[in-house]
């Protein structure tokens, strides 16, 4: 069918968590592992595209999503959606600005919005500052995150350095007087040349007055409870039939593998909640991963019974983070860790596992790529913006979920078995 919504996220945690709000709706949703390299066929009504560009050079982003915007215009889209953290995880060199400016001059438009808030998860923004429950994004565990530390909370001024354009603001009080609030003061900031716009939300039903007065642009920006109302708004247009039948997942083999590269203070709880159940489990060192390869764990991995659901993980406090990043670099430190968290899910797959829990956004996307997964049927919820989703792999049928670092219960490694194994 023809594709109505094109999305394109900046890693793949964001994307699938994403896909899993736009498909409560009951209508089937696609996800695709990068830009896809054969024309569009058989698409979906939703189409997300998920790439690993969060933190890579501004120039690198701007082309990737580009390319995914071409792809998802074959497919039919009219109207796009750039997601990326609920976080907004940046820095003054970041990209999210720079690559809405690239998809705006790409689809000649000249205004979009930034609204990263997702209530359900703590995340809101109430006159342009970004809060993670009640604390200021910067006074938060993110002001400590490795690759993107947020020492900011003024959306704003973090938006600013990265576009050409006057950013402004549509503060909560526009937000609460309404949909014809919100469309009036858009028009009056586009008669003052101001380009990027940044709107307050506290609650879904802000999202949902943002969403309802912004739903024909041709850009949407932010996280991806800002897409949630979309398919009801959708609906009322008559552009989409939401008794589209969804597609029925059948749980595979329970054998199941645990990998966790994030470093984010729930992350940490959820391994440490895990460990406590006594699982099987190795944790990965960077210093030690250089020094000796991955093969330890590996030999460690084929003597584990995957019934039991081990656990990998690299998961620690931020101030061993730092000291392996100043020992072999920030980038280094990280792609040793994602390349072993890699090599481990192939070798679990090639011994019997069809489960595959992992968390953190740069380690999803170092799994999925060690796996070959080019696409995921979306499946059900585990918590708010993290579903199992079902993909192939060597000719394999394996469930995935891909969990973004803050996400889920602190619980979240056994809850995830507990969803599948309801199906």
């Amino acid at each position: 069918m023809t594709t109505l919504l094109g999305c394109i996220a900046d890693d793949f945690t964001g994307a699938t968590d994403l896909a899993g709000l736009l498909a409560r709706s009951g209508v089937k949703v696609s996800l695709r592992i990068g830009v896809p390299d054969t024309p569009p066929l058989d698409t979906a009504a939703f189409e997300v595209i998920a790439l690993k560009c969060r933190t890579a050079p501004v120039a690198e982003a701007v082309a990737e999503t580009r390319a995914a915007l071409d792809w998802l215009k074959a497919a039919g889209a009219r109207r796009f959606f750039w997601k990326y953290c609920s976080t907004f995880d940046s820095t003054a060199q970041g990209n999210i600005g720079a690559v809405a400016e690239g998809l705006m001059a790409a689809l000649g438009t000249a205004q979009t919005i930034y609204c990263p808030a997702f209530p359900e998860n703590g995340r809101s923004i109430f006159m342009g500052n970004l809060f993670v429950g009640e604390q200021p994004l910067a006074e938060s565990p993110m002001k400590d995150h490795p690759l993107t530390p947020m020492r900011d909370s003024n959306l704003m001024r973090l938006l600013a350095p990265q576009v050409s354009k006057q950013v402004g603001l549509i503060n909560r009080l526009c937000v609460a007087r309404g949909v014809d609030a919100v469309k009036s003061e858009l028009a009056a900031l586009t008669a003052k040349d101001i380009a990027h716009v940044v709107v307050d939300a506290v609650a879904n039903s802000d999202l949902s007055t943002i969403a309802h007065a912004c739903r024909d642009m041709p850009l949407l920006t932010g996280g991806s409870a800002l897409a949630m109302p979309l398919p009801q708004l959708y609906s009322d247009d008559g552009l989409l039939d939401l008794k589209a039948e969804q597609a029925h997942h059948v749980a595979p083999d329970a054998k199941t593998l645990v990998l966790s590269g994030s470093c984010s203070a729930m992350t940490n709880k959820q391994v440490a909640s895990y460990l406590e159940m006594g699982v099987p489990s190795y944790q990965l060192d960077p210093l030690t991963l250089a020094k000796n390869g991955v093969n330890p764990v590996l030999e460690w991995l084929a003597e584990q019974d995957l019934t039991h659901a081990p656990l990998i993980y690299a998961t620690t406090d931020p101030s061993n983070v730092k000291a392996a990043q100043v020992r072999l670099g920030v980038a280094q430190a990280g792609e040793i860790v994602e390349a072993a968290l890699a090599a481990c899910a192939v070798a679990a797959r090639n011994s019997g596992a069809r489960r595959f829990v992992v968390a953190g956004g740069e380690s999803s996307g170092a799994v999925t790529q060690g796996l070959s997964v080019d696409a995921l049927e979306i499946g059900p919820e585990i918590a708010p913006g993290v579903p199992w989703t079902f993909c192939e792999s060597d000719g394999k049928r394996l469930a995935l979920t891909l969990k973004s670092g803050n996400f889920g219960a602190e619980s979240f490694f056994t809850d995830a078995s507990t969803v599948l194994d309801s199906l």
